[in-house]
């Protein structure tokens, strides 16, 4: 990973051993994963993602590039790939700062995936069309007038083969993916916002607070989240101060962990070896803190039966535009056109990205919001304030399932169950998967599980 633009002060330690020692253990904080789900419990199992060609996914763009400005779009297919090192690899390839690559969202690791990612060359060609990568290809380039950012997608098409299942239990897993195409999908954010330990947004509290050695511990030693055994050599070594043989004990893929030790090892503070992973780590555990509270305002509505119903004081988001309008009494009285459009699936309630530019709801809603910050023990003011703050945003509590499919059946390595889906922008199939299959599903074969390097 590369380095943040620009670090944010602090003083080295008087040696890099020092920033080595654990601090004292701050209390867990509550898992930010759902505890149920919105169909009755289900309880098939199955596996996903044993292999990536087991789970496809493909870009709905927004719009189409002009064919010409400055942003040279390019349709990319990687197999098995970080968003991160995809972003390094098209960095080197280009010959351009990771800052100049554009993305409307990140991929899945484990997976096959295509999407559209700009690159900024002004007034040149690349130097280089052809990529030379054995899990990434270039399958078309054109010109566009604007960088691609977040949020620049219409949705996301998947098509995902579930093993270890029976394919005569297609006719269940059909009958519960038709009625998620009837009601929605809870807008949860699955477990890989959260990272294969479940602590991305464990770091990204830490960063918004500053509290720099408890966020190295977490990162590198032995207490807090819990972690891989093949991880305990260098985390022992980190708690022991042998910071040079703890790096050589990291594996190639666990980037912040080896990128915060160098800085150590260079004499650097422990914040600046918390942010050396660079930006695009730093903000990504900052959204997973944001995600986490709004996991919980998602839950506390489910399990409140209001995921479908506005609320005097809601904002209520709009589909089609991602804008949202506050709801009062009298816009939930016959005559309205705001019920109709409900339940129409044109609007929905919506929950806190909390952030700089948007407040709480205001009512019920805004007493759900505030609580589901105090479930981690912070204060909304946390996100509003600071240098590090982020900006804010509204989420709809739910989201539609469209142009489902399901069937079963049989290849090389056996049988499978393949379902179909389309979902918005920024959803999560882990989701709706966790809603046909129930919490037995697990995700990739036991190795890939035991071994997986998504730190971030």
């Amino acid at each position: 990973m590369s380095g943040p633009d620009e670090q944010l002060g602090g003083s080295p330690p008087p040696s890099s051993e020092v920033s080595a020692q654990p601090s004292m253990q701050p209390t867990p904080l509550p898992s930010p994963l759902p505890s149920r789900g919105l169909l009755p419990a289900g309880t098939l199992g199955g596996r996903i993602k044993e292999r990536p060609e087991d789970f496809l996914v493909e870009e709905l763009p927004m719009y189409e590039p002009s064919g010409e400005g400055e942003h040279l779009y390019i349709g990319v297919q990687k197999q098995d790939v970080q968003h991160v090192e995809l972003v390094s690899i098209l960095s080197r390839h280009f010959k351009v700062p990771a800052s100049a690559i554009g993305f409307a969202g990140m991929k899945d690791r484990r997976a096959v995936t295509r999407q559209t990612v700009s690159i900024h060359l002004p007034g040149r060609e690349p130097a280089a069309v052809h990529l030379e990568h054995p899990q990434v290809v270039l399958l078309w380039m054109t010109r566009h007038a604007n960088k691609l950012r977040r949020g620049h997608l219409a949705g996301n098409r998947f098509a995902i083969r579930i093993r270890g299942l029976d394919p005569i239990k297609a006719t269940v897993v059909w009958s519960r993916l038709k009625e998620l195409a009837r009601v929605g999908v809870p807008d949860f954010y699955g477990p890989q916002r959260f990272g294969y330990r479940g602590n991305n947004h464990v770091m990204g509290l830490f960063v918004l607070q500053g509290r720099w050695q408890e966020a190295l511990d977490e990162l590198l030693g032995l207490g807090g989240t819990a972690f891989s055994e093949r991880q305990r050599e260098p985390r022992e070594r980190f708690a022991r101060g042998e910071l040079t043989t703890a790096l050589e004990s990291w594996g190639k893929n666990d980037r912040a962990e080896r990128s915060a030790l160098r800085a150590l090892i260079g004499g650097k503070s422990p914040e600046h070896a918390v942010l050396s992973g660079g930006s695009i780590v730093r903000d990504f555990w900052i959204a997973a803190a944001q995600s986490a509270v709004f996991n919980r305002t998602v839950l506390r509505r489910l399990e409140a039966g209001t995921l479908d119903t506005l609320l005097d004081g809601d904002r209520a988001y709009h589909h089609r535009s991602g804008r949202s309008f506050r709801i009062d009494a009298s816009m939930l009285t016959e005559g309205s056109d705001v019920l109709p459009r409900l339940h129409a699936f044109e609007l929905s309630p919506s929950g806190l990205m909390p952030g700089r530019d948007f407040p709480a709801a205001e009512g019920v809603p805004g007493e759900i919001e505030r609580a589901a910050c105090d479930d981690f023990g912070i204060d909304h003011a946390l996100f509003a304030t600071g240098a590090l703050a982020p900006t804010g945003t509204r989420r709809p509590l739910r989201v539609p399932v469209t142009n489902p499919q399901c069937e079963g059946g049989f290849d090389e390595h056996g049988p499978y169950i393949r379902v179909a889906f389309d979902l918005p922008a920024g959803a999560f199939a882990t989701v709706v998967l966790k809603e046909l299959l129930g919490d037995r599903m697990t995700e990739g074969s036991s190795q890939s599980r035991a071994t997986a390097p998504d730190a971030a």
